[in-house]
C-alpha cells in the first residue's frame, strides 16, 4: 500500500523530532546532518537569505520546508529557493512546486550518488538548478537538466545568474571557519 501525503503529515505530528520524506509511496525518515554539514547548510541559508530577502526575490527555506512534488512525492532539500512570482505567500503546510533552485550538503552519512540522484529527480519536475555541497572534499557542483556538472573549489564563485543575478559566494566562504 502507498502512502500518502496525509499520511506523512500524521506521522510528523506523531513524531516531530524526526525529519522524514515521501519517495514512491513511502516514507523515508532522515537521519540528523552532522555538524560540520548543517553549519555549511546554515552559511548557505544565510548568503542566500541575505541576497534574497532585501531584494523580495522569493523564499529561502530550510530541510524543514517540504515540497509536494509534481510526482506526489514530498521530498525536503537542505535549501531551497523559490521566486516570488511562483510562490507570492508562504503555505501553512508543504509547497506544491519544485523549488527553482535547491540544494544538498554532503553529511558524514550520505551517499554522493543517492544526492546527485535526488538533485536530479527534482531537476527532472521543474527544479532549474540544484546544488550539491562537500564540505568534507571542499567542493561545489552545480547541475542543471540536461547539462554537464560543473564543479567549483576554492578561490571558484559561486553564481546562479538565470534566477538570481549578482549574487555570488565564494566556495571558501560556506566551510566551518577555524575558530584557533
Amino acid at each position: 500500500m502507498a502512502l500518502t501525503v496525509k499520511d506523512l503529515e500524521v506521522l510528523q505530528t506523531q513524531c516531530p523530532d524526526y525529519r522524514m520524506e515521501l519517495v514512491n509511496g513511502e516514507i523515508i525518515v532522515i537521519s540528523p546532518s552532522g555538524y560540520e554539514s548543517d553549519e555549511v547548510t546554515a552559511e548557505m541559508i544565510r548568503q542566500l537569505g541575505n541576497w534574497v530577502r532585501p531584494r523580495k526575490l522569493g523564499r529561502v527555506t530550510a530541510s524543514s520546508a517540504g515540497f509536494i512534488l509534481p510526482n506526489s512525492d514530498t521530498r525536503a532539500p537542505d535549501v531551497s529557493f523559490v521566486q516570488a512570482e511562483r510562490l507570492r505567500r508562504s503555505p501553512r503546510n508543504f509547497a506544491e512546486l519544485a523549488p527553482d533552485l535547491m540544494v544538498e550538503v554532503k553529511s558524514p552519512t550520505d551517499s554522493i550518488t543517492k544526492l546527485r540522484n535526488k538533485i536530479d529527480e527534482f531537476l527532472e519536475l521543474g527544479t532549474r538548478v540544484g546544488i550539491l555541497i562537500n564540505p568534507e572534499k571542499e567542493w561545489v557542483e552545480i547541475r542543471r537538466s540536461g547539462e554537464d556538472p560543473i564543479v567549483l573549489q576554492n578561490g571558484n564563485l559561486i553564481t546562479v545568474p538565470d534566477l538570481l543575478p549578482g549574487w555570488e559566494v565564494k566556495v571558501e566562504d560556506l566551510w566551518s571557519p577555524q575558530l584557533d
